[in-house]
């Protein structure tokens, strides 16, 4: 049991990194099982289009999945132009700070796509085929030569061999292979910035970055489990009014405006140390605005506060 505890703690300490890793590996794998089982490069005029789709496509697919499931997406968008509001879109004051979120959402969404390009890239029969039906490509190297040489470029994936004064000007599985592992070392040295800068201008400690994430884990777990016995409460008071005819009791529960304020965007405030919008709104007088202000930070290193959710499975 000590020792589950302990491997339970760590995934909690590095959640954000194993999430990222697991998404790396699976998009890889699902990689791999597409270049072997599902591509064939046809080896002809259609060698650019079939490759770029394959290494491109799938990237863009995930890119878009990888929004659709972020957290801070639907924090951002439910609600913000609903029927009788102003669209908070339109707010000058408000837009930068949508952007820096959506910037937040962007990062996140990218490492799915990036990898699945980066794999593709290193196995090289995406860019071999695309690269294979470039026309640029087949005109520098058969310069010359007539079709017959065009369709020996366009054969290149399917073993085709070129004449040997061109061979000498082109390895396509080099040239993807060497791309792949630029673009790695781009995005890790990208990454290792980037982090260093955010952590570099975070408005806390390492510790306390530590003890926030503690707190937002329980939160979400004591959240859960009242919001469980709330609803039952209220479900077993309206049906009981339903099946015997009386008028029902009165029920304590959050108001539309509580829930739209404990759902906005968490920024930081020097003024105030809350550790969520919960615990920013118990400790302001009811009825007070806990919105955004000019005084508030978005803070990149603060980001995993927006990102816990609540939701049926209990999973973040």
């Amino acid at each position: 049991m000590e020792k589950f505890r302990t491997v339970l703690d760590f995934c909690l300490s590095h959640q954000k990194v194993l999430g990222y890793s697991a998404v790396s590996l699976l998009t890889a794998g699902s990689e791999r099982l597409f270049s072997v089982v599902v591509f064939q490069c046809p080896c002809n005029a259609w060698n650019m289009l079939y490759g770029s789709v394959f290494l491109l496509v799938p990237a863009l697919i995930l890119f878009l999945l990888g929004y659709l499931l972020n957290v801070r997406t639907w924090r951002l968008f439910t609600g913000c132009c609903a029927p009788g509001r102003c669209c908070c879109l339109i707010h000058r004051r408000r837009c930068w700070r949508y952007f820096r979120v959506l910037w937040l959402v962007t990062v996140s969404a990218a490492v799915a796509p990036l990898t699945w390009i980066a794999v593709a890239l290193l196995g090289a029969n995406f860019y071999e085929c695309a690269a294979s039906g470039s026309s640029l490509l087949q005109r520098h190297l058969c310069q010359g030569r007539g079709t017959q040489c065009h369709e020996q470029v366009s054969r290149i994936p399917c073993g085709g061999t070129l004449p040997q004064e061109a061979q000498t000007f082109v390895s396509l599985r080099a040239q993807s292979q060497v791309l792949g592992w630029i673009l790695i070392a781009s995005i890790m040295a990208l990454g290792l910035a980037v982090t260093c800068i955010n952590r570099c201008r975070s408005p806390v400690s390492f510790l306390q970055l530590r003890f926030w994430k503690i707190y937002l884990e329980k939160e979400r777990e004591v959240f859960e489990r009242k919001a469980k016995e709330h609803a039952t409460k209220l479900a077993e008071r309206n049906l009981k009014c339903f099946f015997e005819s009386t008028d029902p009791e009165p029920f304590q529960t959050p108001s539309n405006k509580d829930w739209q304020q404990i759902s906005s965007l968490y920024a930081f405030n020097t003024k105030g140390q809350y550790y969520s919008m919960i615990h920013k709104y118990i400790s302001a007088n009811r009825g007070t605005s806990i919105r955004s202000t000019e005084e508030d930070v978005f803070s990149p290193a603060l980001g995993f506060v927006d990102g816990t959710a609540f939701n049926e499975m209990g999973t973040i």
